[in-house]
């Protein structure tokens, strides 16, 4: 017969012990093979991209030269450094309004506004956040084409981009600020800083690596997005001229270019898949570069 613990009777270690054995067994094998499991689930999570980025890097390298890469002539089809500028220029343009209103947003929810108001515009910018390319694009073709009478052109694209790209650096920015030690804002209003001196002199600059983390979250989210652009802007041959002249950009070329096998147009739409994801990998390094020296130079001034 087992022997049964009677109240307020004292347990015998090696009963412990010997209780314990069949879990102890289990916790000891497991702690034991995860070291084995998570580098095998690893490979298998990178395996994918290392293949996709093996893909495309053979495909555009064998054909991708210096003259393609600077070329702005409009009358070759392989050319692609008009696309490579008027990406860069939709992107900067792009990411100068989404930090505008992202930054300015996010200070007004963690600083200035109820916290009713700012759990509003929180779930909001969530919902914009999780809304698919395709309906932001819509939106601006009904929005900016169609009724302000914009037409397919620049400047409807870099506004619907930066629509889209607005709610990653409201997100990173409203929480930059909030999660800002109290004490340390409680301190500089306590010793006469006005609010607008606070978030300059004392708030930004703690700030400032996850809003820089969110902005480049945001240029590489945007600079791989094709259906914001597509549905609001058409593809040009030139630089434009004017903002309400039609665009082209690397998204563009490998939309149309690369369903037109044999025909030399499927090979600029692997070397402008190559473009984007070198873009995409130095945004992902500088940031981290960057981030990680200003933290530093931080590090003891508000701990």
């Amino acid at each position: 017969m087992a022997n049964v613990l009677l109240p307020g009777a004292a347990l015998d270690p090696d009963d412990i012990l010997t209780r314990s054995t069949g879990r102890l067994f289990w916790r000891t094998g497991f702690d034991r093979c995860i070291g084995w499991i998570l580098p095998l689930l690893f490979v298998v999570a990178i395996f994918p991209i290392l293949d996709l980025v093996y893909y495309i890097s053979s495909q555009a390298l064998p054909t991708l030269t210096f003259g393609e890469l600077t070329s702005t002539s409009p009358t070759a089809i392989d050319a692609l450094g008009v696309p490579i500028i008027t990406t860069f220029e939709i992107m900067l343009v792009a990411t100068l309004l989404a930090v505008l209103l992202g930054v300015f947003g996010g200070v007004a929810t963690a600083e200035f506004l109820s916290p009713r108001a700012a759990e509003w515009i929180r779930a909001s910018a969530n919902m914009l956040a999780g809304a698919p390319s395709v309906i932001v694009g819509y939106f601006g073709f009904i929005t900016f084409c169609t009724y302000f009478g914009w037409g397919y052109s620049y400047i409807a694209g870099v506004v619907t981009l930066s629509f889209f790209m607005t709610p990653y650096v409201f997100r990173t920015a409203d929480l930059a600020f909030t999660s800002i030690p109290r004490p340390i804002r409680e301190a500089a209003l306590g010793s006469g800083a006005q609010p607008i001196q606070y978030i300059l002199k004392v708030g930004t600059p703690i700030a400032f690596p996850q809003i820089l983390t969110g902005v480049f979250l945001a240029m590489a989210i945007g600079v791989g997005e094709t259906a914001p652009l597509v549905l609001t802007t058409t593809h040009g041959v030139l630089i434009p001229p004017t903002i309400y002249s039609p665009v082209s950009f690397l998204t563009g070329l490998i939309w149309s270019d690369f369903s037109s096998p044999g025909s030399g147009l499927q090979a600029v739409a692997f070397q402008a898949a190559f473009l984007l994801m070198v873009v995409v990998v130095a945004l992902n390094i500088v940031v981290r570069i960057v981030s990680a020296r200003y933290r530093k130079r931080l590090e003891g001034l508000y701990q």
